[in-house]
């Protein structure tokens, strides 16, 4: 009876510890639960956080019928346009990287030419930088331009340009003054040039600046090739590109770039140029008029300009007005 009743005292003890120890782990689950739900951890991450990003497109059409007209003209003409841009870019801390994409594309169609392009170039550019003061920004910046398709030399139709043939890229280390979101202004002491012509035919030629092949020619009119061409043209230089992105007055808005270059390695006193410009008229929600322009200086692209057969750096000009349709799209969870 002694040894039965201790053993009784002694299982109690035992249980009623176990059930305090246990209470005990219960209250600590408790608060591992409340902590987990009130904290991120275990919630989807916003990966998208500090990210602007939206695209801009314009489609334009026009048309033109002639019939029996006396004054004569193309009985038919049809044109298409297009204008794209797209976006993404990244704010956090004195963290700042700007990323787009810009392109362009057009064709007509006439009863006299048949389909001939119009316009045809993109162009890819980023631009990272580290704030350390107000409105400077100690960074970097890559840009690369090029077209999506066959140019032609009419009325031959011989090829003289496609994809990459040519293609500039640039990479540039320097210093970007960000007034505000519409402007900003960007200096490289040091950048990198590239122009690639990603095609024998047009590089053996030198065209737009690469070393030509070198030949060794015979009485009986043939040649030999003594040294292939380059494809690619290396330059070091400085580099300014600036932006600038304002309302001009309501639904009207101008978009502009430009960008200098002058190379260290050869004739730094011609400057490369290069500056696009973008008016859109915004009418409604969908329809929009726009006027876009391009304007090209570099003493190493060769052009025929007349007759009596001229040959030499000239300045290239651009100019499209079109009225079409418009779309918008942009995502800016911080705004």
């Amino acid at each position: 009876m002694k040894l039965g009743f201790w053993g009784v005292i002694g299982w109690f003890l035992l249980a009623a510890g176990s059930a305090a120890y246990a209470q005990q782990d219960i209250l600590h689950l408790k608060k591992d639960i409340d902590y987990f739900e009130k904290s991120k951890i275990g919630q989807p991450l916003d990966t998208l956080e500090g990210w602007r990003y939206g695209t801009i497109a314009n489609l334009s059409l026009s048309q033109g019928s002639l019939q029996n007209w006396a004054a004569g003209g193309d009985p038919f003409s049809l044109s298409v346009n297009t204008i794209g841009n797209l976006y993404a870019n990244y704010r956090k801390g004195n963290s700042r990287w700007d990323n787009a994409f810009t392109l362009a594309y057009g064709v007509q169609k006439t009863t006299s030419t048949g389909l001939r392009k119009t316009d045809d170039n993109f162009d890819l550019s980023s631009k990272y930088g580290y704030r350390f003061s107000p409105n400077w920004y100690a960074g970097a910046m890559f840009d690369l331009r090029s077209q999506f398709t066959n140019g032609y030399l009419y009325p031959k139709d011989s090829v003289i340009s496609h994809a990459f043939a040519p293609a500039y890229a640039l990479l540039a280390l320097g210093f970007n003054f960000q007034h505000s979101e519409r402007f900003s202004l960007f200096l490289s002491p040091m950048t990198s040039r590239l122009t690639i012509v990603a095609d024998r035919r047009l590089a053996n030629m030198g065209a737009y600046g690469v070393d030509s092949a070198v030949y060794a020619y015979h009485d009986d009119g043939t040649r030999t090739l003594i040294q292939k061409s380059k494809l690619v043209s290396y330059q070091m230089g400085a580099y300014i590109s600036t932006q600038l992105n304002r309302a001009i007055m309501e639904n009207v808005n101008w978009t502009t770039r430009l960008d200098l270059f002058s190379n260290y390695l050869k004739n730094p006193q011609n400057i490369k140029v290069y500056w696009t410009s973008l008016i859109s008229m915004k009418v409604n929600r969908l329809i929009t008029v726009t006027l876009s322009t391009e304007l090209i200086y570099d003493d190493d692209v060769r052009i025929w300009q007349n007759k009596d057969g001229v040959y030499g750096p000239r300045t290239q000009f651009k100019e499209i007005l079109g009225i079409g349709f418009s779309y918008t799209f942009a995502r800016h969870p911080d705004s």
